[in-house]
Formats: structure tokens, sequence, C-alpha cells
């Protein structure tokens, strides 16, 4: 079973996301990560296997985030893998998001977005909702506008948690079901 940490605030982020993670291992699950919004950057780190596989690869580096997201994943659409492991990005790499549930809609969505340019680099349904954000930044200019109009073209139940470095203070959440 999946779980979602999100934090934001004025302590450095990654520590908190980790030990929320482990509070959440009794649930079972393939791979952790952590999306940190460090500035003008995401820092991404993913990790196949638990939650102590993804400390190991955060120990000794200094994050400075107060803002940030982290998932375990319990694999339905792609095999267990780093590269399917959350949190997803968008093209840019401005944009990650974790996701709990089914996007029933993701292949004909992922369709529509690579006709539209857009480059994926996991099997997941969680990836498209990623890229299909960040093509409605395009459009909008606002993250939060962005987001809920993604949110409104996507079938299924799901829960889902985004980060940005465009609004690097902000947690943005959505649920169906």
């Amino acid at each position: 079973m999946c779980g979602i940490v999100g934090y934001v605030g004025k302590r450095e982020a990654k520590d908190l996301l980790i030990e929320g993670l482990r509070r959440l291992e009794y649930r079972g699950y393939d791979s952790a990560g952590v999306a940190l919004v460090e500035g003008k950057k995401l820092k991404r780190v993913r990790a196949l296997g638990k939650v102590a596989e993804l400390e190991k690869k955060t120990d000794g580096v200094a994050y400075t985030a107060t803002t940030g997201i982290a998932h375990t994943r319990w694999a339905t659409h792609g095999k267990p893998s780093e590269k399917n492991a959350h949190p997803h990005a968008d093209c840019g790499g401005g944009i990650a998001l974790v996701h709990n549930g089914i996007i029933e809609n993701y292949s004909e969505l992922r369709e529509q977005l690579i006709k539209q340019g857009h480059r994926f680099s996991s099997e997941t349904d969680t990836e498209v909702v990623a890229h299909l954000v960040e093509e409605h930044v395009k459009k909008s200019g606002y993250v939060e506008e962005a987001f809920a109009l993604a949110v409104k073209e996507l079938r299924g139940t799901y829960g889902i948690a985004l980060v940005s470095v465009a609004e690097p203070e902000k947690l943005f959440v959505a649920r169906m079901g």
C-alpha cells in the first residue's frame, strides 16, 4: 500500500519526510522517494526497497529545503524499479508529485501529452499527472490553476501531493474517492 507525506514549514524538510515514511513502513511497499524544493531547483531522490535505502542515498548530503513530499510505492502500473518510484517530475524538472490510486484514463492522457512533445521516463500512471500539470502551467502560468485543471481531467480514485519550484512555499493536494 502506498503512503504520502508532505511538509511545508521553517524546519529542514528531508529528515521530517523520511521519518514520516518510516512511520508508514508497516503498510508494505516496493520503493520510496522524496522531492525537495531547494531554491529554484527540485531535488528528487528515489530508491528501490525500504526507506532505509532512501535514507542511505540522502545521508551526508546537505539539504536546505523547507518544502517537500515523500512517498512509498506499491506498484500497480510499471514494475518495481527506481525509475518507476515516486516522486515523478515534469519535463522541465520544476514540478514533482506523488500519487496513490489509479488514474483510469492515463493511457489516453499519455498519448495526448506525447503528441504535445512530452517525454516520459517511467511506466507509471502517476507521471502523466506531472506532465498534465506542466501543460496547463504553460497555458495559465499559475501552478494552483494548472493543478486544478489537470485534476478535472483525471478519471479514477486518487490522492495527490505536488510541489513546484515556481511556488516553493506551497504544497498542493487533491483527492478523489
